[in-house]
């Protein structure tokens, strides 16, 4: 189930290929990921519109297979969505996009502030913008007759799977086999499936997305616990009763432990 493979015809999904993982949330964490040459090893990294920093900038043709997200997200996770001039908006992200030669995108799903006809209009502003398709991203008020639309139409698509805007039935267990069966639609179109915010690790062998992104490996820094891969997944170690660590090295082994799973991913999920 890979995804991301520059020149790659995705109407012709590789039957040997395997889940990407995207690592997300990278903006704050030049000093730490950014070391020992690590960097110079092709990862895979999502990154947010409002969150790129200067120092992203010659990593993403060069260093990272990138996955653009919109930004959007962001702004209404923070309650900041009303009085967006959303076509200004749409015009900033597309000229980045342009100027990065960025070939892998999300619209603005915006489905929960304004009507699905306004993001449809941002959708094909971007699209001419750019000219090139965005990866539309289905949310359950879309119903299955617009994944049918979607996956018949685009090579790439996504679930939304995180936040509070997310369709929060793709993380119930008793829910795999529907999301299953629309990622089955979808391959039967020749589309790929992104799940978004999705990194349920004992869930992943489970749901045959094409790929995934998460934040989930900044959280042993932040929860004070170590990362650690053991051939086939990550388990995690809490930190031994009264003691103190260092967040700085947790922070990059838990990058590394991430990569080593990131690779794995690629082959085997």
């Amino acid at each position: 189930m890979d995804v991301y493979l520059a020149g790659l015809n995705a109407r012709n999904i590789p039957k040997d290929k395997k889940m990407d993982i995207y690592l997300a949330g990278f903006h704050g964490e030049k000093n730490r990921t950014n070391r020992n040459g690590i960097l110079n090893q092709k990862i895979y990294v999502l990154e947010s519109f409002a969150y790129i920093h200067e120092w992203q900038l010659p990593l993403i043709k060069n260093e990272w297979n990138f996955l653009l997200d919109s930004g959007a997200f962001t702004f209404m996770a923070e309650g900041k969505e009303t009085g967006i001039d959303w076509i200004k908006y749409v015009n900033d992200y597309a000229d980045f996009i342009n100027k990065m030669d960025i070939d892998l995108f999300f619209e603005l799903d915006i489905d929960s502030v304004i009507p699905l006809k306004e993001v449809e209009k941002l959708r094909k502003q971007l699209e001419e913008r750019t000219g090139k398709q965005s990866i539309p991203v289905w949310h359950r008020s879309r119903g299955i007759d617009y994944w049918k639309w979607m996956v018949k139409n685009y090579p790439y698509v996504a679930i939304s799977a995180s936040g509070k805007y997310a369709s929060s039935w793709v993380n119930n267990p008793k829910s795999i086999h529907v999301i299953n069966k629309m990622i089955e639609i979808a391959h039967d179109n020749g589309c790929k499936v992104h799940g978004l915010g999705y990194t349920k690790l004992k869930k992943l062998n489970d749901v045959k997305f094409d790929s995934v992104d998460s934040t989930a490996w900044l959280y042993g820094n932040r929860g004070g616990f170590l990362f650690q891969f053991n051939g086939t997944t990550l388990i995690k170690h809490n930190k031994p009763e009264g003691t103190k660590m260092r967040s700085n090295e947790i922070a990059i082994h838990n990058f590394k432990e991430w990569i080593k799973f990131q690779r794995y991913a690629k082959d085997n999920l």
